[in-house]
């Protein structure tokens, strides 16, 4: 019979690591006696980052007597105690291989189910001191496992462990870690896993996710940058111009998906190169064999400024692209596409794909500008609308009377009220495209109305939020050359912060020159196991310090465990 042989527990505390400050409850230690397990946590634990850990769905963590000998061997290490690699229940016994999501056990007074594998973490590796601990327990099928709390009671040390019933699909701990993150996954087994309800939510997104993967995907555009000439600019509007290019020798331009960008590299101000990225604003490859972008003006943009300012047709322009993964997807669902200011512009061009089959979808169009002189495409958008035959078209100005008569437009901004008002069925997939600001508050009134999570896209323009788990957040910093001397190496351009630097081999990673830039950064286990930190890679090449377990995408990058093979352009 399986055994607990310890109880751990810890409360969260704040951890210098790196320069930076990291709230965790990974540091745990055994606490004697009987210890009450309640819905949420063993009595006297508690967790730092409840978006990966804890919750009623990983209320408890296991790991195994075996799992801490097989290390201590693997690492050379004779200082690994009970609760170091973060766990509730030190067991003997219930290894990943066998223990099943599902399964029920009954320890002491209490019950539990288990859920799903331990998350890849860099914390873990934080606590033992081994950065690489992460991938490794993916790689060694030694994850360990996380419980809910059936039944509430005591339990201590000594306690039997006993099997009250198997879980459906008989799917194990070590299966399932390794069809989330390794590759040469079984799509049977992929099914199984979403038929088993203990399955923890996050985990079946992720599983439903790769089950949708296995259709054909956006694809990148061809590698590097290639000459194109300015066909025409086309005012827009007081401050959005529309830049059409087109090949410079005649050949047909690769097709782009609509919502896709392209990359621009531009000689501003002299020698140095900026690069930008702007979204298609219509069919890619239209019928006069171009690409269009359209480009606010803004106060202090020093590449839109030139191209207003400057730009005329005939320049030549490098251009890379088109690329990126908010794409309107195929289907027969009802289609919400949302918009304020200039973040009408891809999902502008999805409208023109829609328009240009006279797709029977039920279509919602959402745009929120300024004022009738600051609304791009209104005339445009309207006349695609009018060739859908059930086409809805909503606009918000939030600084002007709607026009007498206009039963289109309202005066000021969507809200939940004026959402469900619209009729927007639960099984509709939305795009969302502007400011931040906007894009939180129409996702959260579109979840409110009932849209799942997953069915609501977005495109932020500009760096993506950071996701750092368990970092105490600071003041946010403009993107700046890093501290130190110079790098000598290679050219590393990150588009979305407007910034290049040469690469220094005192960083690690590219990861680590992001940050050492205070760029928005977004990763999670630091070693290429996750792929949070999965970065389009514009043009150039990486090599892996750390083999990643499964290589991204091509056209991707891990950046946690990259460094640059030569001049490298990633969209972060």
């Amino acid at each position: 019979m399986a055994k607990l042989l310890s109880v751990n527990v810890g409360m969260p505390v704040d951890v210098s690591w790196q320069g930076r400050t990291v709230r965790t409850g990974a540091w745990k230690s055994p606490v004697p006696g009987r210890r009450m397990v309640r819905r949420l946590n063993v009595e006297g634990d508690g967790q730092g980052d409840l978006a990966g850990h804890g919750g009623e769905i990983r209320a408890v963590l296991v790991y195994q007597l075996q799992s801490y000998e097989y290390w201590r061997q693997r690492l050379g290490r004779d200082d690994l105690a009970f609760g170091m690699f973060g766990e509730n229940f030190t067991v003997d016994g219930l290894p990943d291989d066998e223990v099943c999501i599902g399964d029920r056990y009954r320890v002491g007074e209490a019950e539990f189910e288990v859920t799903q594998p331990r998350v890849t973490c860099y914390r873990v590796g934080m606590r033992l001191g081994e950065p690489a601990m992460a991938s490794l327990l993916v790689a060694h099928h030694r994850p360990g496992f996380y419980l809910r709390v059936i039944t509430e009671g005591r339990v201590q040390a000594g306690d039997g462990i006993t099997l009250v019933s198997r879980g459906p699909g008989e799917l194990s701990v070590a299966d399932a870690d390794a069809l989330l993150y390794l590759p040469g996954r079984d799509p049977a087994k992929l099914r199984t896993a979403l038929r088993i309800p203990a399955l923890s939510p996050g985990w079946q997104q992720s599983f439903r996710e790769l089950a949708a993967a296995r259709q054909p995907g956006p694809e990148p555009g061809p590698p590097g940058f290639r000459p194109m000439r300015v066909a025409r600019i086309v005012p827009e509007t007081l401050d959005v111009s529309s830049v059409h290019l087109g090949p410079t020798d005649g050949t047909p331009l690769p097709e782009g998906r609509p919502g896709q960008y392209l990359s621009l590299r531009l000689a501003v101000g002299g020698a140095a190169r900026e690069i930008r990225s702007y979204s298609l604003s219509s069919a890619a490859g239209s019928e006069e064999g171009t690409y269009r972008i359209s480009v606010k003006h803004e106060p202090q943009g020093k590449v839109s400024g030139y191209i207003h300012a400057r730009l005329r047709a005939g320049d030549l322009v490098d251009v890379a692209g088109p690329r990126g993964t908010f794409v309107l997807d195929e289907g027969t669902g009802p289609v919400v596409l949302a918009s304020a200011g200039i973040g009408v512009t891809p999902v502008l061009a999805m409208l023109h794909r829609l328009a240009a089959i006279r797709d029977p979808r039920p279509l919602w169009w959402i745009h929120t500008a300024h004022d009738r002189a600051h609304h791009a495409f209104a005339t445009e958008a309207h006349a695609l609308l009018a060739r859908l035959p059930h086409a809805h078209e909503h606009i918000y100005y939030t600084s002007q009377p709607p026009p007498p008569g206009d039963a289109r437009v309202t005066r000021g901004r969507p809200t939940a009220a004026s959402l469900t008002a619209l009729g927007i069925p639960a099984d509709a997939d939305a795009y969302l495209c502007g400011p931040t600001a906007f894009m939180d508050d129409l996702s959260g009134h579109l979840r409110d109305h009932g849209l799942h999570p997953e069915r609501i896209h977005t495109e932020r323009f500009g760096a993506l939020a950071a996701v750092n788990p368990g970092v105490t957040a600071t003041a946010p910093v403009r993107p700046h050359q890093p501290p130190g001397p110079q790098g000598t190496g290679p050219l590393v351009t990150f588009t979305r912060s407007g910034l290049a630097t040469p690469w220094s081999p005192a960083r690690a990673s590219l990861l680590e020159l992001a940050e050492a830039c205070s760029i928005p950064t977004r990763w999670s286990c630091r070693t290429g196991v996750c792929h949070t930190c999965v970065t389009p890679l514009v043009t150039g090449d990486v090599t892996y310090t750390t083999p990643p377990l499964e290589l991204p995408e091509p056209g991707t990058a891990l950046v946690c465990c990259a460094t640059p093979a030569g001049e490298v352009v990633l969209d972060l």
